[in-house]
Parts: structure tokens; sequence; C-alpha cells
């Protein structure tokens, strides 16, 4: 299965050079968005998506009971209603890989919610890179916003450009399947089912020391039904006449399986090993605010139900495939009062069972004090 391939050319970054400033999504509610309401059903699906069985999310009756009064969805939760990666069209052809987010929160998403969005294309870089040689980095900020009008976060949000002809030809990601023990198997299992969910029970700021580690939170070994999941929650698909009129508008964003016929959109390479391997990558691999959900999910575990995660900054540094399994860590950096807060700084990390950070990262997050008061 070979994908199609473009290439970078200087009238190609010219084009998107005279775009910067531009909006790929004016202020617009509905057109485009995946979860257009934080419904009860929407939050639902996306927690499953992710492996997080916080009640908060999921329980009424547990959540009545809380300072919200209601459900409230993740923090990142917004990226299933726009996945929000730095992308800005242009060079047909010439794959995209999300390489990391900015966030920044400043309320909860409240059950029922209805979200607007908007998008500006803000940064485009060239680069060299060992995968694929000559490489652009576009990013974008993209702005959530309720039914009232206010800001519920903005993120900056960038992508890698690479030409996949370029990435099969240097190889650079080349590597076994890995092959678990039984041991290592079970250790994983007790991990994933050994969670802490703070909850209601508050995570003081005055508890909090320095070098504190959080408990981590293990994905993994991630299976096709994991990526599967993940998309039905958080980003969904077209198919069929609607997939077939896409493909026609832009053709090189989709490929034609030369074992089957089937029209494929170029996002598969997530799921379908030989167009992973076209991609000059060893095999299918996760989405990367898949992997930035995952770190939302060890955040909000930690900081329970009276914590607010107020911003998280996420590098997807190697690719995560297939089988992979991800420990995602955290060490507390700093305390800090700002304008009335209690704040808590730390450093974030995913580390694969190759012992390699694959993700890193820095969140702030505000806690309550019991000398505040709550």
């Amino acid at each position: 299965m070979v994908l199609e391939s473009g290439r970078i050319t200087q009238e190609g970054i010219d084009r998107l050079r005279g775009r910067l400033g531009s909006y790929n999504r004016p202020r617009q509610y509905g057109v485009g968005l995946f979860n257009e309401d934080a419904s009860r059903s929407a939050i639902r699906h996306f927690c499953q998506g992710i492996g997080d069985s916080n009640p908060l999310y999921w329980d009424v009756s547990y959540a009545q009971q809380t300072k919200f009064g209601t459900l409230i969805a993740p923090p990142c939760f917004l990226y299933s209603v726009y996945w929000c990666s730095g992308r800005t069209g242009g060079l047909p052809g010439v794959h995209g890989f999300h390489a990391g987010n900015d966030w920044e929160w400043y309320r909860p998403i409240y059950l029922d919610d209805k979200i607007s969005v908007q998008e500006q294309f803000t940064g485009l870089e060239e680069k060299e890179s060992e995968f694929a040689g000559r490489i652009l980095i576009q990013s974008s900020v993209t702005h959530y916003f309720n039914q009232r009008g206010e800001v519920l976060g903005k993120t900056r949000g960038w992508q890698i450009r690479a030409e996949r002809t370029a990435a099969r030809e240097r190889q650079k990601y080349t590597f076994e399947p890995y092959q678990y023990s039984r041991d290592e198997i079970l250790a994983i299992q007790e991990a994933v089912l050994g969670e802490e969910i703070r909850g209601s029970n508050p995570r003081w700021w005055e508890d909090v020391q320095v070098g504190d580690s959080l408990k981590p939170v293990v994905k993994g070994p991630m299976s096709h039904g994991d990526i599967t999941a993940f998309v039905a929650g958080c980003i969904g698909g077209i198919s069929h006449g609607i997939q077939l009129r896409e493909m026609q508008r832009h053709p090189s964003w989709g490929f034609t399986d030369p074992n089957t016929g089937a029209q494929e959109a170029i996002i598969r390479v997530h799921d379908i090993q030989e167009a992973a391997e076209s991609a000059g990558l060893p095999g299918a691999y996760d989405y990367g605010c898949q992997r930035c959900c995952w770190m939302g999910h060890l955040l909000t575990n930690w900081m329970g139900d009276d914590g607010f995660l107020k911003n998280m900054y996420v590098e997807l540094r190697r690719f995560n495939v297939v089988g992979d399994t991800t420990w995602c860590k955290g060490t507390i950096t700093g305390k800090r009062e700002e304008n009335g807060e209690k704040l808590v700084d730390m450093d974030i990390w995913g580390e694969n069972q190759r012992q390699q950070i694959t993700t890193k990262g820095t969140a702030t997050i505000r806690l309550p004090s019991r000398e505040a008061g709550r």
C-alpha cells in the first residue's frame, strides 16, 4: 500500500505564508465540529475513549454533591469538539504529524454547554530533521467559547509536515514489536487497575511538597481497539458517499488500498499497518491528541474534584505504536500563590516499556487551601 506522496515546494510554502494571520475557522457553532454540546452521552463517550472512569464525569448523583452541582466534562473534552493540532491545509499529499499543544483553561465545561470554536493560523517555520529532511512546523491558536460567549479555554497547537517519500527512504524509526514477558503484562495490569482517583477527598495545597510524585496512569499495551474507541469518542469520522465526495474535492487526502480496492482516508495511518509503513513509520500509532488526553487524565485524577487544571503543555516526542505501553507520570516542581490562587507546578511525561520518553510537558493546577477555607 503506497500513499500518494506530495512535496514541500517553495511555491507551497509561499502560499502558506500568505495565509498567516487568517482564520481557518471563524468563530462559529456546529459547522465541522464533532461534539457540539457537552451532553451527558458525549462526555461519557469521550471518557470511554480515553479510559477515564472518574465519577465526576459519569455519575449524576455523585456530581450533584460536588461544588459544581452537576456533571462536568474533563478539560481535554475540548479536543472532541475540535481537534486543534495546527492544521491549516495546503501542501496536498504532505503528511502532517500532530506534535503538541499548549493549553490554558479558564472555567469548567458544564453539562449541556454549547461550544463554538475560533482558530487562527499563527506560525510557519522551516527546519531540517533526521526523520524526513526538510520539514515545516505549522501552528495555530484555537479559542473555545460556551453559549454565553465566555472563553472556556484556548490552545496553541502545532504539527510537523513531512514528505512521505523522504521519511520512507530514511527509515529513522525501525524496530521490532516489543515482546512482553508474562510478569511484565501482570505488572501493567496491576498498575492499570490500581489507578487512583482523588475525587471528593480534597488535595490541600498545604499538604503538597516539591518533589512529590503523581501516581502514574498507565495506558497499554495499546491495541487497535483502544485507538478505535478514542476515534468513536473524540474524533468521529465520515464514510461512504460523504467520504467519496471529500476525496474527490481533495484527491491527496485519501488513497486506494491495493489489497481491497477500498478508498481510505489518509488518517488511517493510525490503524492500518501498511499505511503507516508507507509514511516512513514502523506501524500504526496513536493520535497525538489521544496521548495529550492521557496526560490530562493523569492530572485530573491527582487534583481531585476541588482542583482546577489551569494549563498543560505537551510535546509529542516519539511515536507510540500499537503494542506500546505508556506510563503517564509527573513530579511537583514548585508551589506558589498568585492573584489569590494556590498553585502547584509540575513536570509531566510519558514513558514507554523501553524506558524511552515519548511525551514531555508541564502543568499548573489550582488546589484548595485549608487556610483560605477551600
